[in-house]
């Protein structure tokens, strides 16, 4: 049933997946991006899936091909012009506001597929489709498996990953014949990543999952039958894919992939990793601009963190403190429990302080749940991954236990803001909520908001009550170190020639971090240029706009109506965002204004 020939029907049905679906007349503005918005979503089905769209969970993209890619481009610049010829004069402030972004957001997409991504479909870091995939499939994520009907799409969808393979390996021989390749180093890494996912007995594979939590009413026949079904997929189409993917890298990948580590090196990469500072950053800063505001920042964080130690009495230099702070006992967890319980009290706390400095909640909550085991070696301390736009499915703060030694109990009040609330949960979970909205303003983002939002979620800790211990607010310091070294290396990797053992041993210089997490976090890095950028810059544009409305405001200034101006429209480019804030100063300062 599962021969080649239905492979390669399924894969011509795939390809094609991206083609429009039927566009309403242009009516008008919202009308436009809404007719872009489920086009894209049929182009990219599993982020239809993740926002809880439902209608396309048996299909899979298939990222690294060039249809997918002439698809994507054909799509952006066809609304763009549509989009464009709207007069900007013929609507109100808020429909401005959605033109306005919807146009930037498509130009940076332009922009994007301009340089040769799709040949680097796989890393370390990231992982692209192949570390994504279990996340769909584990029976604990986005995708549902609620009906018999739902374990059946789910095994349409993963019977074109295959499919998935095969391009991502054509893609990674065209980027080897033009020099579009990842560091070697790097990649080497990839390798046991995907031996993880393959098991030799397909009831201990992530993705036999869904098939251990079948509700028990279903009818025995069913069960066996899916279960039969589950095990012939593992068997016989993952279990082989990702085993083909794993001796390609090894075998033929690796040698051909180059020693270097900055994006400098790779063909055009200077203009490449330019357009990845503008992407990521939504500002026209420079790396060089950049790296100097990098420096800066570490060297006043470095002040913070020497009136800590003197604080708590330390008796050396910094450096020394930095190794105390990394041996001392006391400050780790042994138990994977306990560090997941401590983070459910921190969680608590917080919640009952949001009041003070928030008048706009989301509706969803979150759950905090350890990092799955297959993803854990090369994932973050932390990350979050989003609930349901209707509340109903909650948020997830994902907080990695492999290695309690990258978990210092001093972060986790610092790491927990970030992530979870008033950080990452706030602002997506408001975002997605906001119905009124186009969905494009809902679900996309940037890194500058979204990491800034985050990052400045950091900073509040003391008016929510935190910091209390010198220890945690000396986290504070230590993850706002990490953020204002990202500035300096990634710059210095991708534009000043730095090596991977330069940007290590700057990080060690500066910080308390484990070894362990300067090297995930230099890698990540060197295979994601510019992204980390988005942190610090998003974080320092925030904070200069609070400074600014409450001077312009002084008494008028209401810190929970700047917060609800800040979260209430969505993912905005920085450039936006201050336009937007100055708008709402002027209204302040006017007579009756607020």
């Amino acid at each position: 049933m599962r021969n080649t020939a239905r492979i390669l029907v399924l894969a011509a049905a795939l390809l094609v997946a991206g083609c429009p679906l039927v566009r309403p007349p242009a009516a008008g503005l919202n009308r436009t991006v809404e007719a872009y918005f489920d086009e894209m979503l049929a182009l990219n089905p599993t982020y239809a899936t993740d926002i809880d769209d439902h209608r396309f969970d048996d299909r899979l993209e298939i990222t690294p091909s060039p249809l997918y890619e002439s698809q994507s481009l054909a799509l952006e610049r066809r609304y763009l012009d549509d989009v464009r010829a709207i007069d900007p004069e013929t609507l109100d402030d808020e429909e401005r506001l959605t033109r306005e972004m919807f146009i930037y957001n498509r130009e940076r997409e332009i922009e994007r597929l301009g340089f040769p991504g799709r040949l680097l479909p796989i890393d370390q870091f990231d992982g692209g489709l192949a570390m994504e995939l279990p996340s769909y499939g584990d029976g604990t994520g986005s995708q549902p498996f609620e009906t018999p009907d739902d374990y059946e799409r789910w095994i349409r969808r993963a019977q074109a990953f295959p499919i998935w393979v095969d391009a991502a390996i054509a893609a990674m021989r065209e980027g080897v014949s033009r020099a579009v390749v990842h560091p070697r180093i790097v990649m080497a890494k990839v390798v046991p990543q995907l031996e993880d996912l393959l098991a030799a007995d397909p009831e201990k594979s992530v993705f036999y999952g869904p098939i251990e939590h079948m509700p028990a009413d279903w009818p025995a026949a069913e069960r066996e039958r899916l279960r039969s079904e589950f095990v012939v997929l593992i068997e016989e189409e993952l279990n082989p894919a990702y085993r083909k993917l794993r001796d390609f890298i090894r075998d033929e990948y690796l040698p051909a992939c180059r020693t270097t580590v900055g994006w400098s090196a790779l063909p055009d990469g200077s203009a490449w990793y330019a357009n990845e500072v503008r992407r990521h950053t939504t500002t026209r800063m420079t790396p060089d601009e950049i790296h100097e505001i990098g420096l800066a920042e570490v060297a006043r964080i470095r002040g913070g963190m020497e009136e800590v130690m003197r604080k708590v009495g330390y008796q050396g230099t910094l450096a020394e403190f930095f190794r105390y702070v990394q041996e001392e006992p006391a400050f780790y967890f042994t138990n994977p429990a306990d560090l997941l319980a401590g983070y459910r009290r921190i969680k608590k706390q917080v919640n009952a302080e949001l009041p003070r400095l928030f008048s706009i909640r989301p509706k969803a909550d979150y759950e905090i749940r350890p990092v799955e085991a297959y993803r854990a070696a090369a994932s973050a301390g932390g990350s979050y991954e989003s609930g349901s736009p209707d509340g109903t499915r909650p948020g997830i703060f994902y907080v990695n236990t492999n290695d309690l030694k990258a978990q210092p109990i001093f972060g986790m009040e610092t790491l927990s803001l970030h992530e979870a609330s008033p950080g990452h949960h706030f602002q997506v979970s408001i975002a997605q909520e906001l119905t009124s909205l186009p969905r494009f303003r809902r679900y996309e983002g940037n890194v500058a908001y979204e990491e800034g939002w985050a990052l400045y979620s950091e900073s509040l800790g003391r008016e929510l009550g935190l910091f209390t211990d010198p220890m945690q607010w000396y986290g504070r310091l230590s993850d706002e170190m990490l953020r204002a070294m990202r500035l300096v290396v990634d710059t210095g990797l991708h534009a000043k020639g730095w090596s991977r053992e330069q940007a290590i041993a700057y990080m060690r210089e500066n910080s308390s971090l484990a070894d362990s997490e300067i090297e995930a976090e230099v890698e990540r890095y060197i295979v994601y240029p510019g992204q980390a950028l988005g942190y610090k810059v998003g974080e320092l544009r925030i904070q200069a706009l609070r400074r600014r409305a409450a001077a312009a405001l002084g008494d008028r200034f209401d810190l929970r109506e700047f917060h609800t101006q800040v979260l209430e429209d969505g993912a905005l480019p920085m450039d936006v965002l201050e336009e937007k804030i100055g708008r709402w100063i002027e209204r302040q300062q006017s007579p009756g204004g607020g």
